[in-house]
């Protein structure tokens, strides 16, 4: 097993996540099987109780595991299916350890930092990094382990002690250790500045880790003269020193690290002679559709985070996945849910009036999901303005749930239904508490990961999205759910449950068959979207709001922008191959 080490210096934020994912992507594409591991060095177990203000979204993975959003990064750019094993904490480690100890498997002896805890991250890391990810036979080639904050942090200080031991334990050629660090340009000056890199490095060397490749994030790429005082001062090749410069999008990152021969480097390090030349023609076709792309599709997000874009991570690259699949630029129009309400228009009229303009000027209309009854009736606002007016809409979670809730307002006269969330005490209770759920503890006790969900109705609209499937495997994280009490005359009104479980009592996907595109789904398809495989009801919503959704419809919604040589293509909408996919006729117009 070869390891591939990420870590960062000077200051957080660098990008140490989408480094680590286009080093993968890289490795991958060289004809490697890769996995990935990401160290949170915090004391939370998992992310599943921080707030999205704190750390972005919380990421759900297939077993369930409540994760950082890096695992989401990874899966996107590998196309791999990652374990809560596969994001270790400060919490999983000191739980596991403390475990351990009560068992009385240290046999009596003092359990301390090192060599147990140091040990425990070892075991970890050895035995995660030998579990396939790609659905494949065997372990994989490479693991590329992401070491989350910033060298010096006291924190980390047992993973980084942990690791130079582990360095050492596998030996020459078996580890190569990249360190992100930040080379600024001071305005002033006008010049790149290496000292904070310096310092970075030297701090790294201190703990016992020697970085064998530099990639310095900056403005520009980075001059000769200041790669050879890098490569003096901090002991690493100039050949080893890459410039992760700013693009205008995160998709340019491993076409960059191909470009300075990052991979070779990488390869060097690792005694990997056999690999292949990277095979990118697909990657890098998609990329330069993306940059080319001119005719806007606006949606409007309406949530409680609109102040931190990390928190509806997935859901943009979603929405990205799909635009451009759609070959439409995307521009979201951020709504914050409260600022449509009546109390903001008494409060501050001129915001209230910004937030309804931003609405009603959107070509869809997207409420995705959340906890807390901050913002509710702004939710529901906007989703009777785009089931009123034929807008195509798109709830998840508890969208989904709010969509329910206005229906049964508007249609069936229910003035006071609600959700039991949000006011446990209503007489018109739409969504209830689930009974396996937990009142008492936060953290895991949600209905979390891949379940199945399975379509009740063949001709409608999130089935042919689907390929006209009779079931899909979607990832969830809710502890509501639709009262099963009150679907049949929610149906009767004309609200279809086009999708349940397997017992057909618990709720997954709402239509509304009258509309043009009106779908909420109780589970997160944002999290299973990829680059060059867009999520159904995220392609639903774009082509819908860019009016090609029959289009989409027809071909069971595939969509390929990109041939099978490599070569872009323009138009996704254009002519429909023989085999299903939708092909473009090269001109990125709209027919």
């Amino acid at each position: 097993m070869k390891y591939v080490l990420v870590t960062g210096g000077v200051v957080s934020g660098l990008g140490k996540g989408v480094t680590a994912s286009s080093i993968g992507l890289l490795l991958q594409a060289c004809g490697l099987r890769v996995t990935s591991i990401k160290i949170d060095p915090y004391l939370n177990t998992d992310a599943g109780t921080m707030s999205p203000f704190e750390h972005g979204e919380v990421f759900v993975l297939d077993d369930g595991g409540e994760v950082d959003l890096d695992l989401g990064n990874y899966e996107r750019f590998l196309d791999s299916t990652l374990t809560r094993d596969n994001n270790i904490t400060t919490g999983k480690i000191y739980q596991s350890v403390i475990d351990k100890e009560r068992k009385g498997d240290y046999l009596g002896r003092t359990v301390q930092v090192v060599p147990h805890v140091t040990d425990a991250i070892q075991e970890w890391i050895e035995r995660v990094a030998n579990v396939p990810v790609d659905e494949k036979e065997g372990p994989p080639d490479v693991c590329v382990i992401e070491l989350g904050g910033t060298i010096g942090d006291i924190e980390s200080m047992p993973f980084i002690e942990a690791l130079g031991q582990f360095s050492y334990k596998v030996g020459p050629g078996n580890f190569c250790l990249v360190h992100v660090s930040l080379v600024p340009v001071l305005s002033v000056v006008g010049e790149q500045k290496t000292k904070p890199t310096q310092h970075s490095v030297r701090g790294l060397r201190s703990l016992g880790l020697t970085p064998n490749i530099l990639a310095c994030r900056s403005t520009k790429a980075l001059e000769e003269n200041v790669k050879t005082k890098l490569s003096q001062f901090c002991h690493v090749p100039e050949v080893n020193i890459v410039t992760l410069y700013d693009v205008p999008n995160i998709w340019h990152v491993p076409l960059l690290l191909r470009d300075q021969k990052a991979h070779e480097a990488i390869l060097k390090e690792l005694n990997l002679s056999n690999a292949v030349k990277p095979d990118l023609a697909e990657w890098t076709a998609r990329t330069k559709i993306y940059d080319t792309l001119q005719d806007p599709v606006r949606i409007a997000m309406v949530g409680k985070y609109t102040g931190l874009t990390d928190s509806y991570l997935s859901v943009l690259k979603a929405l990205l996945h799909a635009s451009v699949a759609c070959h439409k630029k995307l521009v979201i129009e951020w709504v914050a849910a409260s600022d449509l309400e009546e109390i903001t228009a008494q409060d501050a009229p001129d915001v209230h009036k910004a937030a309804w303009d931003l609405l009603k000027g959107a070509d869809g209309i997207l409420v995705p999901g959340g906890f807390g009854d901050r913002g509710v009736q702004g939710k529901i606002l906007a989703t009777k303005y785009a089931r009123e007016n034929q807008v195509p809409f798109l709830g998840i979670c508890l969208g989904m749930q709010l969509a329910v809730v206005e229906f049964a307002r508007s249609i069936l006269g229910f003035h006071d239904a609600n959700s039991t969330e949000f006011e446990p005490e209503t007489s018109s209770p739409c969504i209830i508490f689930m009974p396996e759920g937990s009142t008492t503890h936060m953290g895991g006790t949600m209905r979390l990961g891949s379940r199945r969900t399975y379509f009740q109705v063949a001709d409608c609209k999130s089935s042919k999205l689907y390929g006209n499937a009779k079931f899909v495997d979607e990832r969830h994280r809710h502890r509501y759910e639709v009262n099963p009490d009150m679907i049949s005359e929610i149906e009767k009104a004309g609200l279809s449950f086009v999708g349940k479980d397997e017992t057909g009592r618990r709720m997954e996907i709402v239509e509304l068959p009258s509309h043009p595109y009106f779908v909420g789904a109780q589970f997160h398809p944002e999290f299973k979207s990829r680059p060059g495989k867009p999520s159904a009801l995220f392609l639903g919503l774009i082509a819908a709001a860019s009016g090609c959704l029959e289009s989409v419809l027809q071909t069971g919604g595939k969509v390929n922008i990109v041939s099978k040589n490599g070569v872009a293509n323009g138009s996704a909408m254009g002519k429909v191959h023989q085999n299903g996919n939708v092909y473009s006729n090269g001109n990125g117009l709209h027919h």
